[in-house]
Order: C-alpha cells, then sequence, then structure tokens
C-alpha cells in the first residue's frame, strides 16, 4: 500500500496511507485516518468489523437487561420498585445526550484513542497536552477495572448458582479467584487465537442477547404471581436508611449507571471497523436505543414477577435476582437456566471489554504515553491485534484478583474505579468539546451531527454527568463501616494522583498528544 507524507501546522512531516481505494468506504477510513495522522495498522488490507458485528460488540459489552439483573439489589434497597422505575429512565435520558455527544466527537476522529485524543484535539491549547494525558491515564484504568469487575462478576455468579443447588457449599474466596482467572483466560483465548473471528462471533453474540432476553421474560410472565401495579410504580424504599426517600432514590441510580457504562467502547475498535466515521456514531445510538427499551422492559418484568421484596433484597446467594427467579418460577432448575444465560451473556460482556481495553491501552502506547510505550503499542504481524497489551490486561486482572483472597471489599474497592473513572473521562471530552465548538469558524468534516441541538445537547449531558457522579462515590446505605463504605473516592484519587505524577516524570517530557498529527481545522 503507498504511502503519502503529510504536514502539520506544526511543520512536522509524517505518513498516512494513500487515499487510493476500491471502494469509498475504504477511501472514507483513509482519509480519515491520514487526518487524524495515524497509520492503518490492525487489518490493513481490509477491516473485518461491520455494522452488525460492531452493534453486537457494543450492545454485549453494555449488557443492560442483564446489569438491571445483576445489580438490582442496590437498586431495591436504595428506592425500590418506583425509584428503580423513574431513575431508570432519568438516567436513560442523561445517558442518551452523553452517548449522541461522544457519537459526533467519534464521527469527527474515529480512532481508537476515544476520549484521550477528542480531549487532545478539542480542549484549549493551554491545557489539551495535560487534560489528554489525564483523560488517558482514566480511561485506560477505568477498563482495567472494568474487565477484572466483569470477569470477577462471571466467577461470585458461578458461586452463586452452586450456592442455589448445593445448600452446604461454603463460597470461599479463593473459589471466587480462580474462577475469575478461569473467565480471564478464556476471553483471552478468543481474543487472540480466534481474533479473526471476532466479528463473525459478535454478530452470534447479539442475536444471543436478544433471544437471551426474550428466553428469560417469556417464563418470568407465564410463571410468576404478578405485584400489584400500584406497587411498581408508586410503591418507594429506603432500607438503606438515608434521611430523605429522594436521597435514597439518587443513590440508587448507581444500578442504571453500570447497566449504561461503556458506551465509547466502539471508538476503540475504529481502527477495525469498516466504513468507521459512519459506523461507529450510529452503532452508539443504536445500542444506547436498543439496550435502553429492552433493559426498561427486563426491569418492568423483573419488578412484576420477584414476588415477596424483603427476600429478594437479603439473598443467600449475593444475587438478588436468583432469589427473585426462584419466585417467581417455584424451580431451582429453572432458576439455573435462567442465571446461566446471564452468565452466558456476561462471559460474552468480558470478551468486548478485553478488546476494548487492549485497544485503549495500545492507543495511549502509540502516542508515547506509557511506560514501555514500544512493548505495548506493538501489534502482532501475523494476527494484526495488539497482543501484548490483550495479555498485559489479563495479567493485571488476574493479580487483582488474588486480592478478592484476603479481602473482598479491597478488590471491590479497585473494582469500583470503572464508573468514575470512564465517567470523568466522558466528562472532560465532552466538556472541552463544548469549549472547542464555540469557537471553530467551522466543524471538522463529520458524517453524523446533531445540528443546531448539539451544543444544547453538549451542555446537558456535561451537567448530568457532573451530577451523576457524584452520586457514584456514595456508601450503599448511611452510617457505614469500614466493610460497607464506598472507597472509589479514595481508590479514584489515587488514581489521579497517580496520573498527575506520571505526567510530571514521564509525560511533560515525552508526550505530546495526537493534537500535533492532526490536519487542523481553521
Amino acid at each position: 500500500m503507498e504511502s503519502q507524507v503529510f504536514e502539520d501546522s506544526h511543520g512536522k512531516s509524517r505518513f498516512g496511507v494513500s487515499l487510493g481505494s476500491t471502494d469509498d468506504a475504504t477511501h472514507q477510513d483513509q482519509t480519515d485516518m491520514a487526518r487524524l495522522g495515524k497509520d492503518q495498522q490492525f487489518k490493513a488490507i481490509q477491516r473485518n468489523f461491520r455494522f452488525l458485528s460492531t452493534l453486537g460488540f457494543t450492545c454485549t459489552l453494555m449488557a443492560t437487561w442483564e446489569s438491571i439483573l445483576l445489580t438490582s439489589t442496590l437498586g431495591l434497597s436504595n428506592g425500590g420498585f418506583a425509584g428503580m422505575v423513574y431513575i431508570y429512565i432519568g438516567s436513560f435520558v442523561g445517558f442518551f445526550a452523553s452517548v449522541a455527544s461522544m457519537a459526533e466527537m467519534a464521527s469527527i476522529a474515529p480512532t481508537s484513542g476515544g476520549q484521550y485524543h477528542w480531549t487532545s484535539e478539542f480542549a484549549g491549547k493551554r491545557y489539551q497536552k495535560f487534560l489528554s494525558y489525564a483523560t488517558g491515564w482514566l480511561s485506560v484504568l477505568g477498563w482495567q477495572a472494568a474487565f477484572a469487575s466483569v470477569c470477577f462478576l462471571c466467577g461470585t455468579l458461578i458461586q452463586g448458582l452452586i450456592t442455589l443447588n448445593q445448600p452446604g457449599y461454603s463460597a470461599a474466596r479463593w473459589h471466587g479467584t480462580l474462577l475469575t482467572a478461569a473467565i480471564a483466560l478464556l476471553t483471552t483465548f478468543v481474543n487472540t487465537y480466534m481474533a479473526n473471528h471476532l466479528p463473525s462471533l459478535e454478530g452470534l453474540i447479539l442475536i444471543l442477547h436478544i433471544f437471551g432476553f426474550f428466553a428469560t421474560i417469556i417464563p418470568l410472565w407465564v410463571m410468576a404471581e404478578r405485584t400489584p401495579t400500584v406497587d411498581v410504580f408508586t410503591q418507594f424504599t429506603n432500607k438503606a436508611g438515608w434521611p430523605s426517600m429522594g436521597l435514597a432514590c439518587l443513590v440508587g441510580q448507581i444500578s442504571p449507571i453500570f447497566s449504561f457504562l461503556g458506551p465509547d467502547a466502539a471508538t476503540h475498535i475504529a481502527e477495525e471497523i469498516k466504513d468507521a466515521s459512519k459506523v461507529v456514531p450510529w452503532c452508539m445510538i443504536s445500542t444506547a436505543l436498543i439496550n435502553g427499551s429492552i433493559g426498561f422492559v427486563m426491569l418492568i418484568t423483573y419488578l412484576y414477577t420477584m414476588g415477596d421484596l424483603e427476600s429478594v433484597i437479603s439473598p443467600e446467594s449475593g444475587f438478588s435476582f436468583i432469589t427473585a427467579f426462584l419466585n417467581a418460577t417455584g424451580s431451582k432448575a429453572a432458576t439455573t437456566v435462567l442465571g446461566s444465560i446471564l452468565l452466558l451473556m456476561e462471559a460474552c460482556s468480558a470478551i468486548s471489554v478485553l478488546a476494548t481495553v487492549s485497544r485503549q491501552t495500545f492507543a495511549f502506547a502509540r502516542d508515547n504515553a506509557l511506560p514501555f510505550s514500544g512493548f505495548f503499542a506493538h501489534v502482532n504481524p501475523r494476527l494484526k491485534i495488539p497482543v501484548n497489551a490483550i495479555l498485559t490486561s489479563t495479567a493485571i486482572t488476574i493479580l487483582l484478583s488474588l486480592i478478592n483472597i484476603g479481602s473482598t471489599e479491597a478488590f471491590n474497592a479497585i473494582a469500583s474505579l470503572t464508573i468514575a473513572s470512564l465517567f470523568m473521562s466522558y466528562l472532560v471530552c465532552i466538556g472541552c468539546f463544548i469549549y472547542r465548538r464555540t469557537r471553530w469558524k467551522q466543524m471538522p468534516p463529520t458524517r453524523f451531527s446533531l445540528g443546531a441541538f448539539g451544543l444544547p445537547l453538549n451542555i446537558f449531558s456535561f451537567y448530568y454527568l457532573c451530577f451523576a457522579i457524584v452520586f457514584t462515590f456514595f456508601p450503599n446505605m448511611n452510617n457505614p463501616t469500614p466493610v460497607t463504605m464506598n472507597w472509589s473516592i479514595l481508590v479514584f484519587g489515587i488514581v489521579v494522583i497517580f496520573a498527575v505524577l506520571q505526567y510530571l516524570i514521564h509525560g511533560k517530557k515525552i508526550y505530546e498528544g495526537p493534537v500535533v498529527y492532526v490536519e487542523k481545522i481553521e
């Protein structure tokens, strides 16, 4: 493939791929990569992801209907039936505005760097280098924590299903650690040896995501007794002892927030998607609408069919939905089958999360932002994927899971980094986009535009994220003990301090940021 030399506004020559192409989509991808100043390193001959496979990737990674069930204990304790309904709706509105804002940025700059690239390109010149560097670290560590969290969730879900069927089973912490490692290794195998088949696999997983949804709700509606409608839409609960019901509901929003997390995933595989500047934003929007809709249907189904609220809030298995399914079906076998569907879908989500964190790590290293950047930015010449980044993410997850042997609370504190870090990365890049779009004489080329609604949506999403991130640091109950305390604020603070120190020691001298390679739009 022939190369052309481009020159940025700093006078530095850089290489982009030739714009010659056999079709318009490939031509557009090459044009986008040239504007961003990046070489095509993933699957250079043909990008393998298309709209359907990308949609499968993002829908199963976000796993909204599954996550609503898995995190329901928090929402039921803080808000109850009605609280979960109305907080879900409010969270969806705020999150959709955030997704739409990032979708427009993804169309302008469809790169694996995602948030830190957008921050670098859109921030004010004085702050873009530091903000981009800090955002990159938040995103890398946030996605790493997400992978550890999903693998651990799968491991503990297996333990919960064993507890259901074997009442004498003692769910030892080291069992959970081994199961977490097993899930991490399985997803690593899929992301490496089966990498060429991943797009096809994601299309299949999307089908499983939809069919699993129907396979779950139909037995619940058929077999369960109904919760009165008046209770579902008017009964609020404050089991956590907060001073007011309103505060309890706001604390409970962590359940839908976790269920909607990860809308940026598509952009981190953008360099493997054909016609990325069009497919990525529309996949982000479609994922939000599809998952938001079926997640709400699952939530209503769950609330109508769960049975006694007290027994569901205090489950022996550790998962409220297992008790709710048992109440609905009256059968351990049926509950195990339904729980296994969730386990399968969460394992599929882990596959997508690992792909995401590895591409985010690769992109950040490609811009020389990580220690040993050359190692992490290396793309395997045969597989055309960042194998080193994949294996490192897996190793980190297995090492983190060892913490669980000593203390589950300590592991959860680290895993809780996911929400705060990713939310902050969304907040920073959207804030920078607001700044930039008010100063541009014209917008960069984009194939997905919010038009006149762009700036109002950006501002609304910015303030929503500011509001929501505060409650991600709240404990699950009032007057917490050291064990029940939400230590995410401490872990997040450590990460921010770490990012600042890394910038002063390493980044300030070496890191330039993606903006120096981007063709400027005046």
